[in-house]
């Protein structure tokens, strides 16, 4: 696995640039406006949509969501916070991060226990109100993207971190920013994603369980195991936040709607899909089915967090790291950054990285069906967060294996002839 350094060729460097085709730029402008009807899609379950549901923002759903959001910008900015810093930008900026998500999801959890408790708050809220969430998240998504769009143009935070696809279309999906700020510190991607989008996600589980107690008078052991499968996840992302800042969503990606209304719409929408299922419609599963789906998520999972701790470690140690008991195997790589240094980086061979060149994606996937499977359901729309998954992580690993074969050359290569796999040995 390699070990990230500075990129600064313009071809390796975030998405497309100048040229984008019509044909491009027509599937941007597709996907802008398809992917919010298509959460709505998948919470009404592929019935008579519109005529029958009508999903609309309403006021309530709109004062709870603006709520939301003013309460972890407030988290965000005020509550103490380790400080780190990212991947240089190509233009050459080092930008600091102030990392806070654990304490700000505990307080928030906690607020909300606290309100449920008291009466003030229906914890079965967000599933009671659902529709309506559903279709304001959708319009903030897309309201965030043009706010990202037009700042870009009228106020960038670093003008020369910014990049231009010659289409509007594409640029409004893809964004132009490499890493919008508001002042030095409110980072669109970090909030987005971490704030708005994984610390709603186990509030929308807990809801839902407290949506099929009031309505079926217990919770089922299907809806338990995946709440607290789920939970352990994203209380991972928010342990484990540093490691993110060198993940492609803040090294590489531009932020517009793929990533704001992504964030903001459908990450609560698509990845708390079973949870939304299983409180309209219980299901019992046999408790030997249970348990042995539960064990293989947690399985999963401990893959998946071993395989970012050898990273993680080599990262920090280099030649220095020992992986299972022996000394880490590395490739040497060199490149040219924009300023003409020559630099290096290791391209991690050993451990779980001697495996498969993305052994950390093969546990995500394998985490992702099991909580699907915990519903015990062949319902179609059950399965889509891993079918979701499955497309996402395939396509990140053809567009991160490209963009290293730019970078570093015959490393690559040797890289690759070393680590045939890129997921499964002797698959692919």
């Amino acid at each position: 696995m390699p070990i990230p350094y500075p990129i600064s060729d313009v071809k390796i460097w975030g998405r497309t640039g100048p040229g984008r085709s019509w044909l491009g730029s027509l599937a941007a402008s597709s996907l802008v406006v398809l992917a919010p009807i298509g959460t709505i899609v998948l919470y009404i379950g592929f019935d008579v949509i519109i005529l029958r549901y009508d999903p609309r923002p309403t006021a309530e759903a709109a004062f709870a969501i603006a709520c939301w959001v003013g309460w972890q910008a407030v988290l965000f900015q005020v509550l103490p916070a380790e400080v780190c810093e990212g991947q240089y930008t190509p233009a050459g900026h080092a930008l600091t991060y102030r990392l806070n998500g654990l304490s700000a999801w505990i307080i928030t959890h906690l607020v909300w226990v606290t309100l449920c408790w008291a009466g003030i708050l229906d914890p079965a809220f967000i599933a009671r109100n659902w529709s309506g969430l559903v279709a304001t998240m959708n319009l903030g998504g897309v309201l965030v993207a043009a706010l990202a769009f037009a700042k870009a143009y009228i106020y960038p935070t670093h003008p020369r971190d910014r990049k231009f696809s010659g289409s509007s279309v594409y640029d409004f999906y893809m964004g132009i920013e490499l890493n919008p700020r508001l002042g030095q510190n409110f980072d669109f991607k970090l909030f987005s994603n971490g704030h708005l989008g994984m610390m709603i996600w186990t509030l929308i589980d807990f809801s839902n369980m407290a949506y099929q107690y009031q309505t079926a008078g217990h919770v089922t052991l299907s809806l338990a195991l995946l709440s607290a499968l789920q939970t352990l996840y994203v209380l991972d992302f928010f342990v484990n936040e540093s490691w993110y800042l060198g993940t492609i969503d803040i090294a590489h990606d531009h932020y517009g709607f793929y990533l704001a209304w992504g964030c903001i719409c459908f990450l609560p929408t698509m990845y708390t899909i079973q949870a939304q299922y299983l409180g309209l419609y219980p299901t019992r599963p046999s408790n030997t089915y249970l348990a042995a789906v539960f064990g293989l998520g947690l399985a999963g999972y401990a893959m998946f967090r071993s395989v970012n701790n050898q990273r993680h470690k080599a990262r920090l140690l280099g030649r220095n790291c020992r992986i299972w008991g022996k000394p880490a195997e590395f490739i040497v790589a060199s490149y040219t950054t924009a300023d003409g240094k020559r630099r290096e980086s290791l391209l991690l061979c050993s451990g779980w990285w001697g495996w498969s060149r993305h052994a950390n994606y093969v546990g995500d996937l394998v985490f992702s069906f099991s909580s699907c499977a915990l519903v015990g359901s062949p319902q179609i729309v059950v399965w889509t967060y891993a079918f979701w998954m499955t497309m996402l992580l395939v396509h990140r690993c053809m567009r991160d294996e490209k963009r290293l074969e730019v970078k570093y050359g015959d490393a690559w290569a040797e890289y690759c002839k070393r680590v045939p796999w890129r997921f499964l040995p002797g698959v692919w």
